[in-house]
């Protein structure tokens, strides 16, 4: 090899001295990463992570910044990493819609889980990473979990989503249809979102009617559980955003809409109409084939509740730390 060829293939002198501050800063540290799977529940499309059994350890400095926030709905402590590494960490940079990395931090207040969504700032001749992203904030922790034996059997959602991820086909063809904000990584058009306005839910009903007691649920103690099905009479905005659709394709799908409200799954309170949308990209000079169809719906709400019919004397409290 010549003296060209080694020179370059050296790490540049910045390197050298950065690569030094940063072991004498992070004391030669090493975060230990864990590889977690998507599954999305297919009533709902709700997302869970689950750990998988690939676990990499990898070097560099974190710091990070913590900020906290006193809500209507908690009082949460925002951790905000930037892990500097060595070496460029291809897992992390590998763009995947069913698996991601997530770090383990400990703390004095225990184990924080790190999720990184961003990698930036690379100069070449530093020849330095630097990924940041947030800590799993607790709200969120129910959806990142150990074991898939701990996922729900049944829907999350309480409102009309799960009919619209049903409304998948007209004349024959199938398009898949996606929560809004659960849309996978990168997919191509033809795809179909739905949303639900939250604050649009109205009842119509002015209580759910209740059926039951029913079956008791095993295992539930020396007073007995019931399970109850409750149904309630509800209406919400709904908007279904469609890409890739031409007009015919987007009329033939509403019309498919319309046909599928006979089986008295929904109604339309409000006609629905087709509306274009203009989403743009500069770089190539045109617009995306992007379409709206707007209503208010009505629909039964259902749901199983299990219902304690007892006074609660006294309880106990387990705590199980983790390692």
């Amino acid at each position: 090899m010549s003296a060209i060829q080694e020179a370059m293939q050296a790490p540049p002198q910045m390197a050298a001295a950065l690569d030094a501050g940063i072991a004498t800063l992070s004391g030669n540290q090493s975060i230990t990463f864990q590889q977690y799977t998507k599954v999305t529940l297919e009533q709902d499309g709700t997302v869970f992570w689950v750990a998988a059994s690939t676990v990499c350890n990898f070097h560099g400095s974190l710091h990070y910044i913590t900020d906290r926030h006193q809500d209507e709905d908690q009082t949460v402590a925002a951790n905000r990493f930037i892990f500097t590494a060595e070496q460029e960490i291809t897992q992390l940079n590998s763009v995947s819609p069913s698996s991601m990395w997530i770090g383990t931090w400990t703390t004095d207040g225990g184990s924080l889980q790190i999720a990184f969504a961003d990698r930036g700032s690379f100069y070449q001749q530093s020849d330095l990473w630097h990924y940041s992203g947030y800590a799993v904030y607790p709200a969120m922790a129910s959806q990142v979990q150990g074991n898939e034996a701990n996922l729900p059997e049944g829907p999350v959602v309480t409102n009309s989503l799960p009919i619209w991820l049903a409304q998948n086909s007209y004349q024959g063809i199938t398009v898949p249809v996606y929560s809004s904000f659960l849309v996978p990584d990168n997919i191509q058009p033809p795809y179909i979102v739905a949303h639900i306005e939250p604050d649009s839910t109205e009842v119509l009903g002015a209580f759910p009617i209740q059926n039951g007691p029913g079956t008791v649920i095993p295992d539930s103690g020396s007073a007995p559980l019931y399970e109850y099905t409750t149904t309630q009479l509800c209406a919400e905005d709904v908007r279904l955003t469609l890409y890739g659709f031409t007009n015919s394709q987007a009329r033939a799908y509403l019309q498919a809409l319309i046909d599928n409200s006979w089986n008295d799954v929904y109604g339309f309170c409000t006609s629905p109409v087709i509306k274009d949308d203009k989403r743009t990209q500069a770089e190539i000079a045109a617009l995306a084939m992007k379409k709206r169809i707007e209503f208010r719906a009505s629909y039964n709400q259902s749901s199983a509740d299990a219902i304690v019919r007892r006074f609660i004397v006294s309880a106990s409290v387990t705590t199980t730390t983790q390692e």
